[in-house]
């Protein structure tokens, strides 16, 4: 600045170094298929990752459910060749599986369309829409609801692979539904995923079972029910046949009219990683992506179609042999339906064991990477690296203060190296790398908690 005429000149001086804007935690990417494909704005968005913010969004953008076609009796109880545990859920789920997201706390999403309702989708195409996901930056989560009706050997696949883009990228994570076969024993669907999905990548997956009965009627037009309506005598008695009915042509019935009562009890059965990942989520915002989304009820829920207790979770959350945790949706009484457990798929990894301790250093990852881009192309002296450091530490500091770093000082819960001789030699320098060592002490759930009792006497 020169000077030309007397007046005082004030010059700001910046003291603080440039800080560190915290990457979204909870931002999930959902695949599947949609009822609209296209409109006259964008075209088609087939296998485009799309960002939605509601309920309402979803369906201008998106459409509504699939309506089912399923078998009732008189009463609205659906029956199939299988029994009542026929078609446990719909051939489309995506539509709902979000509703539950919303409802559990979950906010803004990515959703990309793989066809409508028409169309017949193998894995390849949840495959295409996990490649197009890779350049959006902003997502931190993979979900395909949708894939749970695929052969068991195809959704492990895309399980797989998912867990494989986010060992690549490394800012994002994959939660997903162990699949029910059907047979009452649980844990034969549970050695089923283990022995599915390899060994490769745990630490980036989190495996949730069983499904959930929602609150959530199921989506059907009357043209699609069919009503097994019982055939009388001419006495009026029942013999025992029925004569299958559109529901449709038994408006202004008693029996329309049972049938839509039953029908209306006739809950959704959903996997439940939609609802789950809705608590991570409410969880970042309301504590941090340090807390456990655990030990947190799932709204909308009835229950879990099947029944664990403390014996059965046993095997489920630690298995000596892979360590391929899974974290069970339990039921307890005068609590509801609890998300009762934390762990990732690796389970047997003492760094990466708990959901939250991977997901944090997601966070403090992209977040610092984000932040140290100002110093591409600086010059690699002292001065940008006591810049660089004084950036990474402000960051840290801030989230220790909320309780995201174990320790009772800033010394005890973090570290950041950079310089000659720290981080870097002279041939570093002269290739222009800046190697940056960034130390975390990462609270972790307090999973077990044990209580000593001893009985005291009472002297006189």
């Amino acid at each position: 600045m020169s000077f030309k005429t007397p007046n005082v000149y004030v010059r700001e001086k910046a003291i603080l170094p440039p800080s560190v804007a915290e990457v979204e935690t909870a931002i999930p990417a959902f695949i599947g298929r949609t009822e609209i494909t296209s409109n006259e704005t964008d075209g088609s968005f087939l296998f485009k990752p799309m960002k939605i913010t509601s309920h309402v969004e979803l369906d201008s953008i998106f459409g509504g459910p699939a309506p089912e076609s399923f078998t009732v009796d008189e009463n609205g109880n659906k029956v199939g060749e299988d029994g009542d545990n026929a078609k446990l859920l719909p051939s489309h789920l995506l539509y709902q599986s979000i509703l539950h997201f919303f409802a559990n706390g979950g906010g803004a999403c990515y959703l990309v369309s793989i066809g409508d309702y028409e169309t017949t989708s193998d894995a390849a195409a949840f495959l295409d829409a996990l490649e197009a996901l890779k350049a959006i930056d902003e997502v931190t989560l993979l979900l395909f609801p949708d894939a749970v009706n695929l052969e068991p050997v195809q959704y492990y696949d895309i399980v797989v692979q998912a867990l494989q883009q986010c060992a690549d990228l490394q800012d994002r994570f994959v939660p997903f539904d162990v699949l029910d076969s059907g047979n009452p024993k649980l844990e034969n669907d549970i050695i089923d995923m283990r022995d599915a999905i390899g060994t490769r990548n745990l630490k980036y997956g989190a495996a949730y079972y069983p499904y959930v009965r929602t609150s959530i009627a199921r989506a059907y037009t009357e043209d699609n029910v069919t009503v097994l309506v019982p055939e009388l005598d001419a006495f009026g008695i029942p013999t025992g046949n029925t004569t299958p009915t559109p529901m449709s042509d038994l408006v202004m019935t008693d029996i329309h009219a049972s049938v839509k009562a039953g029908l209306a009890k006739n809950y959704l059965v959903l996997p439940p990683c939609a609802s789950v990942v809705g608590i991570y989520a409410q969880t970042d915002e309301t504590r941090g992506v340090w807390k456990a989304p655990a030990n947190i009820s799932i709204n909308q829920v009835i229950g879990p179609i099947k029944g664990i207790d403390d014996d059965t979770q046993e095997d489920m959350n630690v298995d000596p042999v892979s360590g391929k945790s899974v974290n069970a949706i339990r039921a307890f009484a005068g609590q509801g339906t609890l998300v009762w457990g934390a762990r990732t798929l690796a389970g047997n990894d003492n760094e990466w064991r708990y959901i939250p301790v991977r997901r944090l250093f997601n966070f403090v990852e992209e977040s610092v990477k984000k932040a140290s881009r100002f110093a591409v192309f600086e010059p690699n002296v002292p001065f940008t690296w006591l810049k660089v450091k004084s950036t990474i530490e402000s960051f840290l500091q801030n989230v220790w203060e909320q309780g995201g770093l174990f320790g009772d000082s800033p010394e005890q819960a973090y570290f950041v190296n950079v310089g000659l001789g720290q981080t870097m030699t002279e041939d570093d320098i002269n290739n222009g790398i800046m190697n940056i060592e960034i130390g975390l002490a990462a609270v972790r759930p307090a999973e077990f908690i044990i209580l000593t009792f001893s009985h005291k006497s009472i002297s006189n």
